[in-house]
């Protein structure tokens, strides 16, 4: 049952119009900056070459880009989550769902890994991108593979504190902002000092952002995906009327 709810939401995804456009979007942005990004670097490459201990194409071009991609992401991914529950609320179809003989947590990971396999058709596609230098130098495997690990992460982590908002109210424009406006909050953590600095996905993301791959990161993102899922669960448990 979940892989079938999953399968009609990223097909009602990958059907609306709207997604269209916000892919078109993200693909000029991500390659513009790609572009952007190799010029500058074939600029310096003679001069980087005499170095002794310079920084390849991988950090120089790949790790950025990921870097680019989350910040992308993290503006994106509430208007795809805002249409999970709040948009059916708004258009009365949300109750065929929720008086269906379907568990409330077959409901929740039905939408969220939807929405997640979008995600992660992105997420693909821009890394084959990253890859791309691999035509013409050298390029570090597993920095690149940690990269992608991390935006995929961090998006399921996004993904999962949209889903709650949506789940939520019945307007996905608030819906969409309520993530966002919490999305930005725990972005700013990181410039922050002492121990709350470390709710922020950023801080965890950036350490797979530089190659490195630490339990505590992953422990992180997984507790994160973890909470906002059961928030969600229990707030449709509560409107189903206890239902499982």
């Amino acid at each position: 049952m979940i892989r079938l709810l999953a399968r009609k939401e990223f097909r009602c995804l990958f059907a609306a119009p709207s997604t269209w456009w916000m892919l078109a979007l993200l693909q000029f942005i991500f390659a513009w900056f790609f572009l952007a990004r190799l010029d500058d670097y074939l600029l310096v490459q003679a001069q980087l070459a005499q170095s002794g201990n310079a920084p390849g194409a991988t950090i120089s071009i790949a790790a950025p880009l990921a870097n680019v991609l989350s910040i992308v992401l993290m503006m994106l991914i509430p208007l795809f989550t805002m249409r999970l529950i709040a948009e059916e609320r708004r258009n009365q179809t949300w109750i065929l769902l929720s008086t269906a003989p379907i568990s409330s947590l077959h409901i929740v990971l039905g939408k969220f890994l939807g929405l997640l396999a979008l995600l992660s058709l992105i997420i693909v596609a821009c890394g084959l991108m990253m890859c791309a230098i691999a035509l013409g130098t050298h390029v570090d495997v597993g920095l690149i593979a940690s990269n992608v690990l991390g935006v995929w992460l961090l998006a399921a982590s996004y993904a999962a504190l949209g889903l709650y908002f949506s789940a939520l109210t019945r307007q996905p424009i608030v819906a969409a902002f309520g993530a966002l406006a919490v999305s930005l909050g725990l972005w700013m953590l990181e410039m922050s000092n002492g121990m709350v600095r470390v709710l922020s996905p950023t801080v965890h993301f950036q350490a797979l952002n530089s190659g490195l791959i630490n339990s505590s990161d992953l422990v992180y993102f997984g507790l994160f995906i973890g909470a906002f899922l059961g928030l969600t669960l229990y707030h449709i448990r509560r409107e189903r009327g206890g239902a499982r």
